[in-house]
């Protein structure tokens, strides 16, 4: 056991939304921390308003045990952006300065952060404010720039792959198209492994713009082909011009208008989010816990924890800010589907 790090005091928050896998990313930087560098480590609740209001415990091992299989975040979090201003509350402004002061009052070495492209921006922001800050990369939407992959992606596949299985049979005994809309913001990677993995007809995702009637024109092809059903795959981003109502209720709508088969629509929410996060995410949300551990003790501060090529790596912190890693229309998962005849709207 190295004793080099012995006596830092680290703490750790989860900030944005939820996502299978934060609890097993927190045992590993702990368990790390505490077994393998004699290091204290403190949990700051809900984000960064618990570095804002001060609200913190010190996590010992017995806090870490039973944790790796269960969803959500056991110090809870929020979705506060301490640099940005409404412009409408003078204590906005004193927010940054607040996590400053606190982070020297409880006698920090470190900060990790784990959230996605929010909390990573203002990570960034505070190591620009002198705070030693290494971010650990989480999101569904597997949207964080300089890593392969983020941890939570693969049990939102997983789940979404299930939906998809199980609106198959419902299409089939209907003769129905089915819509089914998922999570993911403006990047379509859940769409598109999901609806590759489902079988999905049509896949829409933001980054490829579609048309209406290129839609229409391949699922009438498919009644034509005495093929009875369909299922279309929409990520939440794609475009929606009717913005009161969910993309997949829109689109329902219109295939029902233009082609006169029978639509349904599915949203799936937040079941993407919850839940018991996969045998995947577990080991990679650990191999990030673990290696930010490492990076803390060699005082490689500034970067986010990555996985490139296969391998555990870091990125500076100031690369990754205000970027978005998005599907590339000649991905090869995209001609590949393509390819096996699978439509994009175009």
């Amino acid at each position: 056991m190295t004793k080099k790090s012995g006596g830092m005091k680290i703490g750790i928050l989860t900030a944005g939304g939820d996502c299978p896998g934060i609890n097993a990313a927190i045992r590993g930087v702990g368990k790390t921390a505490i077994l393998k560098y004699s290091m204290q480590l403190i949990g700051i609740s809900d984000g960064f308003t618990g570095m804002i209001n001060k609200e913190y415990r010190e996590l010992t091992e017995h806090d870490l045990s039973g944790i790796l299989t269960v969803g959500g975040t056991i110090l809870g979090t929020s979705r506060e952006k301490p640099f940005k201003s409404s412009g409408k509350n003078k204590n906005e402004i004193k927010r940054p300065v607040l996590i400053k002061e606190h982070y020297e009052q409880m006698g920090l070495d470190c900060l990790v952060c784990i959230g996605g492209n929010g909390t990573l921006k203002t990570a960034y922001l505070l190591s620009l404010e002198g705070l030693n800050v290494v971010g650990i990369p989480k999101t569904i939407d597997n949207d964080v720039w300089g890593t392969d992959i983020t941890f939570g992606f693969d049990s939102a596949v997983n789940i979404a792959t299930e939906a998809i299985d199980r609106l198959h049979s419902t299409a089939n005994s209907h003769k129905r198209i089915m819509l089914i809309e998922l999570m993911g913001h403006n990047a379509g990677w859940i769409a598109l492994y999901s609806g590759i993995a489902g079988g999905g007809d049509v896949i829409l995702i933001p980054e490829i713009p579609y048309k209406e009637e290129k839609i229409a024109e391949y699922l009438l092809r498919r009644t034509d082909e005495n093929k009875p059903y369909s299922i279309v795959v929409i990520g939440e981003g794609v475009e929606n011009p009717h913005k009161e109502r969910s993309v997949a209720h829109y689109l329902s709508n219109r295939i029902n208008e233009l082609t006169g088969l029978e639509t349904r629509e599915t949203v799936l929410g937040y079941i993407q989010r919850g839940g018991t996060p996969s045998p995947m995410d577990r080991v990679l949300a650990t191999q990030y816990g673990t290696a930010a551990v490492d990076m803390i003790a060699e005082r490689d501060f500034g970067k986010m924890v990555a996985l490139k090529n296969g391998h555990l790596d870091s990125v500076p912190l100031s690369d990754v800010s205000g970027k978005l890693k998005l599907v590339a229309p000649d991905n090869p998962l995209v001609i590949q589907a393509l390819n096996m005849g699978t439509s994009f709207g175009v």
